[in-house]
């Protein structure tokens, strides 16, 4: 007489349904979350909706990212790396255009090789954790630095030049960065970027400290029209505050 009793290691088809409708469920869990709007310095609920121990950590730390990482649904992982570094960039770096720029470049470049099938998903989960890192430590360089949030904005204008970086000491491009945050919140009027004549004034001052300090003449030009454009970025912030 045959036993009834399951033999270990052996599925049955309702087992096999069952397991499946158990996978189905926690990608479309995950997907849900992915495609909800993702709040940054929150933490992300994806591993509580797909049935995990959900990390207390911030969503840019090792361990959370360690957790993506070892996510069985890959292509998943990489859409909810892109998500997070999307909507960080635009959060931390809204009023800094040059790490704006830098970063979702970075960014768009990784997802068009994904998407181009150029890397495999192991690989693209690896550069988002890599990007993820070199984000974290760019958006808390201030501290390191000894500057404020509105002096890093113009030190990365000024030291987006590499040939400024070579011949100016850091030590000189912070006193620039100093000098041009304080100048110029004394100066932006709230309707300064559609007066010719106050973009003209602001220019001249610009450029007034960038010679003051030796910055170099031949990317002078590119350097105003940089700060000018970082300033912009800020102007409204400054004028509420």
């Amino acid at each position: 007489m045959a036993s009834s009793r399951q033999r270990p290691g052996i599925l049955t088809k309702r087992d096999i349904t069952q397991q499946k409708k158990t996978d189905e469920a926690r990608e479309l869990a995950i997907r849900q979350i992915i495609n909800s709007a993702v709040v940054s310095e929150q933490v992300v609920d994806i591993f509580d909706a797909a049935g995990l121990d959900k990390p207390n950590i911030g969503i840019l730390d090792d361990a959370f990212l360690a957790k993506v990482r070892n996510l069985p649904e890959r292509n998943l992982a990489v859409e909810l790396l892109e998500r997070l570094l999307e909507g960080e960039i635009k959060s931390r770096f809204a009023g800094n255009v040059v790490q704006e720029k830098k970063f979702s470049e970075l960014l768009a470049n990784v997802v068009k090789r994904y998407q181009n099938r150029a890397i495999e998903t192991a690989q693209v989960i690896e550069e988002l954790i890599e990007m993820a890192k070199k984000f974290r430590a760019a958006a808390s360089r201030g501290e390191a630095l000894g500057l404020t949030e509105d002096e890093v904005r113009f030190y990365d204008a000024l030291a987006d030049n590499e040939s400024a970086v070579r011949e100016l000491s850091d030590a000189t491009l912070k006193k620039i960065a100093h000098e041009l945050t304080v100048n110029l919140r004394e100066n932006l009027s709230v309707d300064w970027s559609e007066r010719e004549s106050v973009r003209a004034k602001l220019r001249l001052m610009v450029k007034r400290i960038l010679r003051k300090y030796k910055y170099p003449p031949d990317q002078q030009e590119a350097a105003v029209e940089l700060v000018l454009q970082q300033a912009r970025a800020l102007g409204e912030a400054w004028s509420a505050a």
